[in-house]
C-alpha cells in the first residue's frame, strides 16, 4: 500500500514498487492560494449556500465537517486542510468544536450569514456595560459615501450590519464584513462611525460575536440610519473629515 501527503500527486505508475515519502514531499507546504479557495468556498456554504448545496446545516450554523469535506466541491481537501485554515484565519472567520453527544467535528461561520442562524453565540451588548464601545466604525467606500449619508447603514441580505470597534491595524481591530464580503478590506477608503449608546437608547440591538466583531441588525428595515453617524473619515490619501449634512 502506498502513501502519500495530500496535495502531493503520486509517482507514474511504473512499477508496483512502493517507496516512502522524500523529504521534499514532507517538508511541502500547500500554496496560498489554495487555502485561500478554500476559505472562500467554506465561508459561502457556511454563510450562504449550505441548502442549495444540499449540506444538513443545523440551526446554530454549525456543520459536520466530514459531511462538508464529502461534498464534491470540497473532495480535494482534508481534515487537516480544513483545520489549518481556521487556525491561520486572521480574521477569525470560522469556528471549530466537537458534538456534545457524539464527539463528531463541526464547524461553522462566526458571522456574515445571510441564511437565518438562531444561536451564534452573541454576547448582547448593554448600555452602560464596560463592553459597550462609545463609537464603533463601518468600513466602507467613498464611492458609497453618498447613498451611505442619505440612506444610512444597509444590511442587505445578510441578518446583521458588522461593526469594528477601530480602524484596521489598531489593538484587537479585525477586518469585518460590512457592505462587502471580505469586509473592511486594506483598501477602505471610508470610515463611518456610529454613535452606540444612542443607538441603543432607541432600541438597536447590538451584540459581539465571538471573534469581536460587533453586530446590529439595525432597525426594523435593516438599517442604521444617519442620525446614529457621529462622525465620518477619508482615509485616503489622507486622513480628513467629511461632512455628515
Amino acid at each position: 500500500m502506498q502513501f502519500f501527503l495530500c496535495g502531493v500527486s503520486p509517482p507514474p505508475r511504473h512499477s508496483a514498487t512502493c517507496r516512502r515519502t522524500t523529504a521534499t514531499e514532507r517538508k511541502w507546504k500547500p500554496a496560498p492560494d489554495r487555502d485561500v479557495r478554500l476559505s472562500k468556498s467554506m465561508s459561502y456554504a457556511l454563510r450562504h449556500g449550505a441548502n442549495q448545496m444540499g449540506l444538513d446545516m443545523g440551526t446554530d450554523g454549525f456543520l459536520f465537517v466530514e459531511e462538508l469535506l464529502a461534498h464534491p466541491q470540497f473532495h480535494s481537501y482534508s481534515l487537516e486542510d480544513v483545520k489549518r485554515v481556521v487556525a491561520t484565519n486572521d480574521k477569525q472567520r470560522f469556528k471549530l468544536c466537537t458534538h456534545l453527544e457524539d464527539g463528531r467535528l463541526q464547524i461553522r461561520a462566526s458571522q456574515g450569514h445571510s441564511v437565518q442562524v438562531t444561536d451564534l453565540g452573541l454576547k448582547p451588548v448593554l448600555s452602560g456595560s464596560p463592553d459597550c464601545p462609545a463609537e464603533a466604525i463601518h468600513g466602507s467606500y467613498l464611492r458609497n459615501w453618498s447613498s451611505i449619508q442619505q440612506q444610512g447603514l444597509n444590511r442587505m441580505k445578510r441578518t446583521h450590519i458588522h461593526l469594528a470597534p477601530g480602524l484596521l491595524g489598531e489593538d484587537g481591530v479585525i477586518s469585518v464584513c460590512f457592505i462587502f464580503p471580505s469586509g473592511m478590506r486594506k483598501d477602505c477608503d471610508l470610515a463611518v462611525y456610529i454613535d452606540v449608546p444612542k443607538a441603543l437608547a432607541d432600541g438597536i440591538e447590538f451584540f459581539w460575536s465571538e471573534n469581536g466583531v460587533l453586530l446590529t441588525a439595525g432597525n426594523a428595515e435593516g438599517k442604521l440610519l444617519p442620525k446614529y453617524f457621529s462622525r465620518a473619515l477619508r482615509l485616503r490619501p489622507t486622513r480628513s473629515i467629511l461632512p455628515l449634512q
